[in-house]
């Protein structure tokens, strides 16, 4: 990804602009004032709403669904198919007005009780939804997760076509932000019988509330379009016809794509950000994400905790920052990113922050190192890391290998790196088959418990099956608290994860863009996501 200067060689311009046409891109005149061209690091994965893992799939459902509410610019909430919001008293009831002329692609129309099944769904343990747990905290959803209760018991009723009630076991403050989640958005009963367990496994097997509709993705291609919904309840404000995403893993050949008029955004590595941060394409986008690594706990030496210290303590994040990211990404203190929870004006990561299991120290290392062999009757160690096969991820690994091996010692510490394509990577990381993985998060919704969560010992996010049940009880306290009472619990979590060195937190990853002057009204959430409702190109 920072291959240097490439863009001041007309030769590799020129091969670049060459080779264009075998990447088999739609090309667009430049003059088109109704089509944007974009680029993806990854491929598409899913647009079954249940079961979205990774960043693409949640930005293209974003686009092409809608729910009660939707994200825009800096994770600010706004209403999507609500009318009008009305919470009791006690903080435990919604009742919500839908809007009466919102239909579905098919033509049906959208009415409460395809919120009704598409949160049911959702919920059932059948499904086996990626994120059924964050219905946690509405009535009876938990149990019904575990098997424990029916689906039909869950806190969510139609009162007529229009309305919807939603009944909670606790107070939720970051309900609005968390109901804007695709898990949380409404289905078509209909379409999802008849494509069953092929439902959202490519563009034509699901159906569409959204601004948007997604043509083109047969399931494995690196291409695929958004198309203005005809059907869209707010048609009037969508400006474009399509939106083309090109799947560009190399930010070489996506800078040489839109220098030629094929692209009208791309990502940049640190390079070509440092090099292109004075021109006035250039956008630096702030996310509420993390990059960490995740260890495998069924693997005997990495389920030893001064195993873990060891590698986490070896890595200078700092270094990794300025001689790998650059462009805004900020080292980790915490396991939750800055800006994702403020109360009171107090960001949870400055108030979470520490040393402990964030900090380089190669001394520090190399006595985990030596006690943790000691404990395994173990010389030397062996340890695999997997990642991602785009350019970044390459260089991050690259970067701990190096780390891993020199600040430990390559005599007693040997790093074997593998990177695929991100569908394999997650497969294998559901599957267990893995050493320690690097990989990312971006906040569900704008509160700690969005990152904390993914450490929960039933969270189907822990894919290294870390269990420490003072952890578990001191979330489950949160659930009941507020004010500095719930943050002062939060911290301890935080601080538990960490001594405990249950994952690493590397950074926080700004995203280098380049954007066409011409391109205006696009949405960027701090999760890492683009909202193309409003997008228009001059």
């Amino acid at each position: 990804m920072k291959r240097k200067k490439l863009w001041q060689s007309g030769l590799l311009l020129a091969a670049g602009v060459v080779g264009l046409a075998s990447l088999n891109v739609t090309s667009v005149s430049a003059a088109s004032k109704s089509v944007l061209n974009w680029s993806e690091l990854s491929e598409l994965q899913t647009l079954d709403t249940a079961a979205s893992l990774d960043t693409t799939s949640s930005e293209a459902l974003r686009n092409s669904y809608e729910g009660l509410y939707r994200l825009g610019n800096n994770g600010s909430v706004h209403k999507g198919l609500v009318k009008t919001a009305k919470l009791s008293k006690d903080g435990l009831t919604y009742t919500f007005t839908l809007r009466k002329n919102a239909h579905w692609s098919n033509g049906d129309k959208v009415t409460a009780k395809d919120f009704v099944y598409g949160w049911r769904r959702a919920v059932n343990p059948e499904t086996k939804a990626a994120n059924s747990q964050l219905y946690d905290g509405i009535k009876n959803a938990s149990e019904i997760v575990k098997g424990q209760k029916d689906p039909k018991q869950l806190g969510i009723k139609a009162v007529g076509n229009y309305t919807l009630k939603v009944t909670l076991d606790r107070k939720i403050p970051y309900f609005k932000s968390l109901v804007a989640a695709p898990v949380f958005y409404p289905l078509d009963q209909k379409a999802v019988a008849k494509y069953g367990k092929e439902y959202g496994t490519a563009a034509n097997k699901a159906v569409y509330n959204g601004p948007y509709t997604v043509s083109g993705w047969t399931g494995s291609n690196q291409k695929w379009t958004l198309v203005k919904n005809k059907h869209y309840w707010d048609k009037q404000h969508v400006k474009l016809a399509k939106v083309n995403f090109q799947v560009a893993k190399s930010t070489s050949t996506s800078y040489n794509m839109f220098q030629a008029n094929q692209l009208d955004e791309t990502n940049l590595s640190t390079e070509q950000a440092r090099q292109m941060k004075t021109t006035k394409e250039f956008v630096a986008r702030k996310q509420a994400r993390l990059n960490y690594l995740q260890f495998n706990l069924k693997n005997k030496e990495l389920a030893n905790a001064n195993i873990r210290k060891a590698v986490s303590y070896a890595i200078d994040r700092k270094q990794l920052v300025k001689r790998v990211l650059g462009d805004g990404t900020v080292a980790a203190h915490s396991f939750v990113p800055k800006e994702l929870m403020v109360t009171n004006g107090k960001d949870f990561a400055d108030y979470a922050a520490g040393k402990v299991g964030t900090s380089y120290n190669k001394k520090q290392a190399q006595a985990y190192l030596k006690k943790g062999l000691q404990e395994l009757g173990l010389k030397q160690l062996s340890l695999d890391l997997l990642g991602d096969d785009d350019d970044t991820s390459k260089k991050i690994n690259e970067f701990i290998q190096s780390q891993l091996e020199d600040n430990l010692g390559s005599k007693k510490v040997t790093v074997n790196v593998t990177n695929i394509n991100k569908k394999s990577r997650i497969a294998r990381m559901q599957s267990g088959d893995f050493g320690i993985v690097q990989t990312g998060w971006g906040a569900d919704y704008q509160d700690a418990t969005s990152f904390l969560g993914l450490f929960s010992a039933d969270s189907v996010y822990n894919f290294g099956k870390w269990d420490n049940p003072s952890y578990d009880k001191l979330l489950a306290q949160a659930k009941t608290q507020s004010g500095s009472k719930r943050l002062a619990t939060l911290k301890q979590a935080n601080d538990t994860l960490l001594a405990d060195q249950a994952v690493v937190p590397l950074c926080q990853p700004a995203l280098a863009t380049l954007l066409k002057d011409k391109v205006t009204g696009v949405a960027y959430n701090t999760i890492g996501q683009y909202n193309f409702k409003e997008a228009q190109v001059k």
